[in-house]
């Protein structure tokens, strides 16, 4: 055979070999600050959005790095060294940038193949970082919770209503009504996947739950909005072992394997750190700082009856939330945490800071302790419960729920007042409990020089529902 029919054979394989790799999860970047982020991607052996014939998106191994710059044409762009994707890590290709410029938007790709020569970029994704601390720019956000993959494509339990069938395979309507408001980051609270539905196939094994990552987020209205919007992420139970999940008992998956698996799947530390915690703070705006809280690793058991002892959050986090929260000079303080503190939920329960026989001594404690220490325009923004809500507890301390993002795991919600709730003398003022179950998020603007927090309720297609404003002192 002739030199030339070799070179083109070979060429030939060359391609086909890197046709088999894409990205069908597309990129993320996640826990912007102001100089630094992290970058992320997986290598995978099909296109998507479709999932291939055992319902997932197998990976590939192959080499990868990113691409970035403030220009969008790519104009003295810099790259990160290669990173190898191997089935260790579920082929998930991750990467932190520093020395970043405040408050500006960079431009990033993925540079992905079977080898370093014959690696091709991917498409154009972006982000921006926080702005300077002094800065007095405006900011936007967005936070959701609660996105049920399971009653989304086959309704609850496999009844009643599901998504449409455009939906279903475009994803999350959320995500577009999402995308359109153009938000500087999203946070998601918890339950980003549900490892426990549906539950005659709950996933217990590794490649079972790794399977739940990957149907979710191939998703192209995913794909879309987190190409341009970078995102902070917390677990919950859902998204740790199954409902209600403690660190106690045998039942799979094991809460050391939740532990690790959500540190592998989120871009939260950079990839091989298992010793940082996952609480931590980051002060978003001149007048908004944000702490965002570990609630599944440090729990006492649920059991437990409530008490000094019982804690959802441990000695040291606690802590940590109450000095740095006392060190603040921040406007707006926000706890940004997975299970609700103020409520009202339903009584039945007992794993979050609102319940009778759960956390209740704990969440007590801590609001005594604001008002000892005059920590003030402390409130918390929560998921978990699949209702939007605004309340006000007995102390003055705000709440906001952001509801499923979901309309198939969404509910009608609990009011002051009821019989079956945590709040049975009606003592907290709910400002506001959407008439009918939507889905939705929540979306926070700060205004630029005169620091106004403006919350507002959204659902799945971008309507507003409610609408709150907190005037700086």
């Amino acid at each position: 055979m002739k030199p030339l029919a070799l070179l083109f054979l070979a060429l030939a394989a060359s391609t086909a070999l890197a046709a088999e790799i894409h990205h069908a999860q597309g990129e993320m970047a996640g826990e912007p600050t102001a100089n630094s982020v992290l970058l992320q991607s997986r290598l995978t052996a099909i296109t998507g959005p479709e999932l291939d014939a055992d319902g997932d998106v197998p990976g590939a191994a192959g080499v990868a790095c990113f691409e970035w710059s403030e220009s969008p044409n790519f104009v003295r762009a810099e790259r990160t060294g290669w990173i190898r994707a191997t089935p260790e890590t579920d082929f998930i290709v991750r990467a932190k940038l520093g020395n970043l410029k405040p408050g500006t938007l960079y431009h990033y790709r993925l540079v992905f193949g079977p080898d370093e020569t014959s690696a091709e970029p991917g498409q154009v994704c972006r982000f921006k970082t926080l702005p300077d601390p002094a800065s007095d720019a405006p900011l936007s956000f967005l936070m959701g919770s609660c996105q049920n993959y399971a009653f989304f494509m086959n309704g609850a339990d496999g009844k009643g209503p599901r998504a449409s069938e455009i939906d279903r395979r475009l994803g999350y309507p959320s995500y577009a009504a999402m995308l359109a408001l153009k938000p500087d980051f999203f946070i998601g609270t918890g339950d980003i996947v549900y490892y426990d539905h549906p539950a005659k196939t709950a996933a217990k094994t590794l490649p079972e739950l790794r399977k739940k990552w990957h149907e979710q987020f191939r998703f192209p209205r995913m794909v879309d909005f987190f190409a341009v919007t970078p995102a902070y992420w917390l677990k919950d139970d859902h998204d740790f072992r199954y409902n209600d999940a403690d660190l106690d008992g045998e039942k799979l998956p094991a809460s050391g394997t939740g532990i690790e698996l959500f540190r592998e799947q989120m871009p939260i530390h950079p990839a091989g750190d298992t010793t940082s915690p996952t609480y931590r703070t980051h002060r978003v705006h001149k007048d908004l700082q944000l702490w965002f809280v570990e609630g599944r690793d440090y729990r006492s058991p649920n059991t437990m009856p409530d008490g000094p002892d019982k804690t959802i959050w441990g000695a040291e986090q606690r802590d940590w939330l109450q000095r740095t929260l006392k060190e603040s000079d921040a406007t707006w303080k926000v706890i940004i945490t997975p299970t609700p503190m103020v409520g009202p939920d339903r009584d039945s329960k007992k794993d979050n800071h609102t319940n009778t026989r759960g956390f209740r001594e704990e969440a007590d404690r801590f609001f005594a302790w604001l008002a000892e220490n005059g920590v003030k325009n402390v409130m918390s923004f929560c998921g978990d419960r699949h209702w939007q809500y605004h309340s006000v507890h007995p102390t003055g301390f705000e709440e906001f729920s952001c509801g499923a993002l979901n309309d198939e795991n969404a509910i009608r919600g609990e009011r002051p007042g009821g019989k079956n709730t945590t709040d049975p003398e009606g003592l907290i003022d709910q400002r506001f409990l959407y008439p009918e179950p939507t889905g939705g998020f929540l979306q926070v603007t700060v205004e630029g020089k005169t620091g106004t927090l403006r919350l507002a309720f959204v659902d799945d297609e971008g309507k507003v529902l409610y609408k709150s404003s907190k005037i700086r002192p």
